[in-house]
């Protein structure tokens, strides 16, 4: 089947130079031509991501134009007059697939609103409400390595879209040929018919206002704070920069050789902030001026992630370390001014640190647990905001590195993260502290927190069933104990079935997921998930110690006992 989908490609596949000499170099070879054409990617919540290249199991100009296509239809079957907001970052035919996006939505009657350089996804979701836009998307893949591209799209309130949505999407998608069934418009004659318009700096500087206003550092003296910071070849470089300007920061480095966009990221391996592989260029900077704080967002700037200085070293912190500093360091200068809300919410995901919900309770702010997916975080802000109590949230975060506060956009956001975690280091700083001893001072206060997520990758066709089996087997014959620990309950998210050791059930009030969780006797945990856009399995491994020294060989025992096929 697929080598008949390969040769009709050959004979279609021509809008595109890259995608020819492709198909002709695998001439022949199966494994290559069954890898590309073995499956479809697959459209959801998340939209696409893929490598790269030419087959239908990849990111191209007609997969990309085909799922646009089917937006576009289910965008026509619920209102008249759409329109759309599109965004792109540094990777490698972003800008030409964003360009491919906006034609099919243009030829489709919908109007484009578009970015006219690479911006941070955030800013995406900022236009879908700036524009009351029907939809959103942003050609980017994270922080995957250079060989990804992606397509995220997003329903009018901003967020992630809806399953409900995706799935009427995926229904029009699979129906289409992908040659004959997609429109498409000249993007230079629709610009000028007004079918395209590009998004001017208006919309940037409201976007940075409403970041602004956010800000809890009017009191903050930044004279004597310095900061590295790298954009790591993408789209963070002029937001963070102006952001960080316009809050008083003026001592502000950027590593040159990460400075300017780069879909290759030719000085590291993969653009995750979240290791310290991408904080070398400016590690080595560091050596010389001792900067406070060092700084990396991801090529679409929704992570960020930081380096801070301890006993001369520079020390990584974690994104759930980091999400428990943002939500205390809020909370108390909230307190501090008196502009504490009643009633304060926060919101993590269900994977992140249990420090956090200790720091909520301790202010008396309700901290609440969502599914992975910062869409869940964004739809908790519109359920205020329904309310007219929008002014409640006080912080959403992933352990992933993502976080928002404010209600202007309805995703994670590297900007306004990159100014808190400025203004708190320097507001630390003046105390005598770093943001190290304000984490030891909160571990001796509620325990000490420990948290590692393992990513397990199976590519390919075969990957994907492996990655099945895995969670088949842990959730058909979960283990009895865990590094010597009794299990004693485990959550099912598909089911929605929480069973304990005594053989009672509670209900978990959440959207079905592939998620297992297994409760450990001591209250450690550990959680399996499938990657939502990556062919990985990942285990996330929570601990509490009464010292540090505790969680650290509690965390290396649990972890010991988890490897790639679930528990030894």
């Amino acid at each position: 089947m697929y080598q008949e989908i390969y040769q009709k490609w050959l004979e279609n596949a021509t809008n595109d130079p890259d995608l020819i000499t492709e198909l002709m170099q695998i001439k022949g070879n199966e494994k290559e031509i069954s890898d590309r054409f073995y499956r479809a990617l697959e459209f959801g919540t998340a939209g696409l991501r893929g490598v790269i290249g030419a087959g239908t199991n990849r990111m191209n100009c007609y997969t990309v134009g085909q799922a646009t296509q089917g937006l576009a239809e289910y965008v026509k079957s619920v209102t008249d007059n759409g329109s759309v907001a599109i965004a792109y970052d540094s990777r490698i035919k972003s800008e030409y697939f964003a360009k491919v996006t906006a034609s099919v939505f243009a030829a489709n009657g919908i109007k484009v609103y578009i970015y006219p350089e690479l911006m941070p996804t955030p800013m995406l979701s900022f236009a879908v409400r700036y524009f009351h836009c029907d939809v959103g998307v942003v050609i980017t893949a994270s922080h995957n390595p250079a060989k990804y591209n992606g397509y995220k799209a997003y329903g009018p309130d901003g967020c992630q879209l809806t399953p409900d949505a995706a799935d009427k999407a995926t229904e029009v998608i699979e129906k289409l040929d992908i040659f004959s069934d997609v429109k498409y418009a000249d993007f230079d004659n629709s610009l000028k018919n007004g079918m395209i318009e590009y998004i001017g700096q208006e919309v940037i500087e409201a976007y940075l206002q409403e970041v602004i206003k956010c800000s809890e550092a009017d009191d903050i003296d930044f004279s004597e704070f310095k900061v590295i910071f790298t954009p790591l070849h993408g789209a963070g470089n002029k937001p963070v920069r102006a952001i960080l300007d316009k809050i008083g920061i003026k001592n502000v480095t950027v590593v040159p050789e990460q400075e300017l966009p780069d879909g290759n990221f030719p000085t590291l391996p993969f653009p995750n902030p979240e290791f310290r592989k991408a904080f070398e260029c400016a590690l080595a900077i560091a050596e010389e001026s001792k900067p406070d704080l060092l700084l990396a967002t991801d090529p679409d700037a929704d992570r960020v992630g930081i380096a801070v200085r301890e006993n001369g070293e520079y020390v990584l912190l974690t994104g759930n370390e980091v999400g428990a500093l943002l939500l205390d360091y809020i909370l108390k200068r909230k307190v501090e001014k008196g502009t504490l809300p009643k009633n304060p919410i926060a919101v993590k995901s269900i994977v992140s640190t249990e420090l956090a919900t200790k720091v909520a309770e301790s202010y008396g702010c309700k901290l609440i647990d969502v599914l992975t997916g910062f869409k869940f975080i964004g739809e908790q802000i519109a359920i205020l905001e329904e309310k007219h109590e929008e002014d409640r949230f006080i912080l959403g975060f992933e352990e992933s590195y993502g976080y928002l506060a404010g209600t202007y956009v309805r995703d994670k956001d590297a900007v306004v993260a990159s100014m808190f975690l400025c203004e708190m280091t320097a507001y630390y700083k003046k105390k005598g502290l770093t943001l190290t001893g304000v984490l030891d001072q909160l571990g001796k206060k509620f325990g000490y927190y420990k948290n590692m997520q393992k990513s397990v990758s199976f590519e390919g066709q075969s990957g994907m069933a492996k990655i099945k089996e895995i969670c088949s087997n842990a959730r058909n014959n979960p283990p009895a104990s865990i590094a010597g620990y009794k299990v004693v309950s485990v959550a099912d998210f598909i089911t929605s079935v929480e069973t304990h050791s005594d053989g009672t059930t509670t209900a978990i009030n959440l959207p079905h997921a592939d998620v297992i969780k297994f409760t450990l006797e001591d209250g450690s945990s550990v959680i399996i998930r499938p990657s939502g856009t990556e062919p990985k399995i990942k285990f996330y491994i929570s601990v509490k110690a009464d010292t540090n020294a505790e969680s650290i060989e509690k965390m290396e025992k649990i972890n010991n006992s988890v490897n790639e096929n679930g528990f030894c």
